[in-house]
């Protein structure tokens, strides 16, 4: 390739800015202590701890607007037996065996009542679960995604949030992986094809902004 990787992304119409929706959802992807833990195979260090902070930022500003703030948790059976070939791919999915301190939501991001918890086994929010079906029945359009890891289940839920139907945005501040580079590269990958990144006080402008109309 002879051009330059920013003219051939312009010739070809990625990075394009999508129309955001009237009616939106915070989803925040496995904040679970796992990634906090340093004594945990999964410890993500600085990059997950700034996430942790911008996320909380974020639920604390939708809910002011009224935006419905859901929750997912990757949980396996004792041995995994529901993890099938993940699982076995990830020795380490073993920190999100029901019942260990490291499956559990970090500390500093509350979960309030009434606010959703998808349960998962596999990567994307979206599979084999029932967020799909909610959000549509929510009337969702726009779909507001932070979470842990970039490079996993954030990317994975990207994918899948706009094959389903629904403008996705990556709130890019509110994500966090153990190393930039993985960070950086999926951040560009999903901003050039499925979601728009916004930052952390965009977001919650426009969540305000929602508000007052």
């Amino acid at each position: 390739m002879t051009e330059s990787l920013d003219a051939n992304y312009a010739r070809a119409g990625y990075h394009a800015r999508q129309q955001w929706g009237a009616r939106p959802a915070l989803l925040l992807v496995d904040f679970a202590h796992a990634y906090f833990d340093e004594a945990s195979p999964l410890y993500g260090g600085e990059g997950c701890r700034a996430a942790l902070v911008h996320a909380r930022r974020l639920a604390e500003g939708a809910r002011s607007a009224g935006v419905p703030v859901i929750f997912t948790e990757v949980v396996y059976q004792p041995g995994g037996a529901d993890g099938g070939a993940f699982y076995a791919k990830v020795p380490a999915l073993a920190c999100f065996e029901a019942g260990r301190e490291t499956q559990k939501l970090a500390e500093g991001l509350d979960r309030l009542p009434g606010e959703l918890m998808i349960s998962k086994q596999y990567p994307s929010a979206f599979f084999a679960t029932s967020l799909a079906a909610t959000l549509r029945w929510m009337k969702t359009d726009t779909l507001v995604i932070g979470g842990l890891t970039t490079s996993g289940c954030v990317r994975a839920t990207c994918i899948d949030s706009i094959s389903h139907g629904f403008v996705t945005l990556i709130a890019e501040e509110a994500c966090g992986d153990r190393a930039e580079g993985p960070h950086k590269a999926n951040l560009f990958d999903m901003s050039a094809k499925y979601a728009d990144l916004v930052s952390t006080e965009d977001a919650l402008a426009w969540f305000a902004g929602l508000k007052a109309t």
